[in-house]
């Protein structure tokens, strides 16, 4: 957890279900609530005029989402969708500003945090300007396994689809399905009924 759940709601917090496929924030909206997962899946996307779908990120359990855009007064640039049935909990935004300035070691989680988010910012931008997919995939995958989904980093499985596979490097669906068997040949992974386990 970025922040303790007591601590949120001792300073005003609420838990929120949200359904699968559910909008937690829309793009072009004002930020108003800090959002931390408590169980489930959500992701960050944004679509073209064309109905192309792109993936920022993932998030899961114990992550925040959103939380840097309540630093400035500018929408949100990207839409939050559940994608499995999410609890979520939520701080109104000047309650949660309170909260960072009462306790700087809560707010020193949220900068690391946020220099980790900014780091893979970083690492995906130089990545999606990359010719090689399997360059692509495999930079994905390794941050994954590092720092997005704690509670995996002890499986090799890789939790996404090969449709978000492809909305996060930018990817065709039918380019990573054959870039994964060709890893695959090489050594690279292994698949098992269908799921994606890197080494």
């Amino acid at each position: 957890m970025i922040i303790n759940e007591n601590l949120l709601i001792k300073q005003g917090a609420e838990y929120v279900e949200y359904e699968e496929n559910q909008t937690i924030f829309e793009e072009g909206f004002m930020p108003k609530f800090y959002f931390q997962i408590i169980d489930g899946v959500v992701e960050l996307n944004t679509q073209n005029d064309e109905g192309r779908e792109f993936t920022h990120n993932i998030l899961s359990g114990g992550q925040c989402l959103g939380e840097s855009l309540l630093f400035n007064e500018k929408p949100y640039p990207m839409s939050a969708v559940a994608k499995t049935a999410c609890r979520i909990i939520r701080l109104h935004k000047t309650a949660f500003l309170d909260l960072l300035r009462q306790n700087p070691d809560v707010s020193f989680n949220l900068f690391k945090c946020l220099a980790d988010r900014l780091y893979y910012k970083y690492i995906m931008l130089f990545n999606i300007s990359l010719n090689n997919p399997t360059q692509r995939l495999q930079t994905l995958m390794n941050y994954f396994h590092d720092y997005n989904l704690p509670e995996i980093q002890n499986s090799n499985q890789v939790p996404l689809t090969r449709k978000q596979l492809a909305n996060l490097t930018g990817l065709r669906v039918e380019t990573v399905i054959r870039t994964v068997k060709k890893m695959e040949k090489e050594n690279i992974l292994k698949i098992e009924n269908r799921k994606i386990y890197y080494f």
